[in-house]
């Protein structure tokens, strides 16, 4: 199969669908990769280095998606990229297409497969090719966050781990999923008072047996979550329904009686955020103030640490872009419930129900569509 990689040209996204590695794995199975030049440049991944694993490398992204048969990126296909894509292609990326009717139409209107990563699932009913994204956007909502805690950030001026004396930061995580935890894991590590709020009694419990009483837990309902907001110095929106909108959690009212300097950081922004005022921001300007509180809304938190989030994406896509280069990509969905899962549009028709919902669309099941 011809293998595409163009270069992400999302604001500050350094990220690259396939790592050396992985095009030496493709290359061996039979398999030809096409690499757009820079590609992987800005994270230490030379032209050279995609040359020697058997990359051909091309000046020119319109070339890979005039000629490539499967298009392995990291974010969405911005509009100038989904204008080159046509029905005798897959595209294999991150897509969140519920809060993006744009994205949807234009996707649909190609006639391309377009498989999601961030729906793709495993036999635990996890996500694996979300959870790696995930926990490095935990990891850096806890460090987004304590930088904008600061005061020449607009912040209040906390440290968030206080020192000998002086109180800690008091940080509150809405959901106890993969984001919440690492950023739960993070700020404990800085010494700040935290909190998880999420809506499972097994997964408060099982979160109380993993840390202890370093770790507070508390179900979460519009009343918890409103007294939260008042005493917070931060808050980490951790909110996942798959493929779906976030639901708005904290609305304009709660937001009112936050603290002056306090920080948001909604790490849900990708799926439309679980704050009622947030917008997507972008590395080059990644918060802004509204009510006094700051909010940091960045749609690709891991594109800032790209090296680290770049070996992690791509140690849990190797395995299925290998499934549907070798098997061909419809043998692959069918043989695999788990990849089928992340089949979003097929054939111009939506394949995932939570996206035909959010923007009006007939749901086809994917298996009726490859039947």
């Amino acid at each position: 199969m011809l293998i595409g990689v163009p270069r992400e040209i999302k604001n500050n996204e350094y990220r690259v669908g396939l790592t050396p590695a992985g095009v030496r794995e493709l290359s061996s199975a039979g398999h030809q990769i096409l690499i757009e030049k820079d590609a992987g440049t800005e994270i230490g991944l030379s032209d050279e280095d995609y040359r020697q694993a058997g990359a051909e490398l091309v000046d020119d992204p319109k070339e890979i998606f005039r000629r490539a048969e499967l298009i392995v990126k990291v974010k969405e296909p911005l509009a100038a990229e989904r204008q080159q894509l046509s029905e005798n292609q897959t595209l294999f990326t991150y897509l969140h297409l519920a809060p993006d009717a744009e994205q949807t139409r234009d996707l649909v209107a190609c006639g391309a497969t377009c498989i999601a990563y961030e729906t793709v699932t495993d036999t635990a009913g996890g996500l694996p090719l979300l959870a790696p994204m995930s926990e490095v956007a935990g990891r850096m909502a806890i460090q987004a966050a304590a930088h904008a805690l600061e005061k020449t950030q607009g912040g209040m001026g906390v440290l968030i781990g206080g020192v000998p004396g002086v109180a800690p930061a008091d940080v509150y995580v809405i959901g106890g999923g993969v984001v919440g935890v690492n950023a739960a894991r993070m700020a404990m590590g800085l010494g700040a008072n935290v909190t998880i709020l999420d809506k499972s009694i097994p997964r408060l419990k099982a979160l109380d047996e993993q840390f202890g009483p370093q770790l507070k837990t508390i179900y979460s309902t519009s009343e918890s979550i409103e007294q939260a907001a008042k005493t917070a110095d931060i808050m980490i929106g951790a909110v996942l329904l798959p493929g779906a909108k976030a639901p708005k959690l904290i609305s304009s009212a709660m937001l009112k009686q936050m603290k002056n300097g306090a920080v948001l950081v909604d790490v849900s922004i990708d799926q439309g955020g679980c704050f009622e005022s947030s917008r997507p921001t972008t590395h080059d300007e990644p918060t802004y103030q509204e009510q006094g509180v700051i909010h940091y809304c960045v749609a690709n938190m891991p594109g800032a640490v790209a090296r680290t989030s770049t070996f992690a994406l791509t140690n849990a896509t190797l395995p299925f872009v290998l499934a549907l280069a070798n098997k061909g990509v419809e043998k692959a969905l069918k043989e695999d419930p788990h990849l089928l899962a992340g089949l979003n549009i097929y054939r111009r028709q939506v394949t995932y129900q939570a996206v035909a919902e959010a923007h009006g669309y007939e749901y086809v099941s994917p298996e009726t569509v490859l039947r």
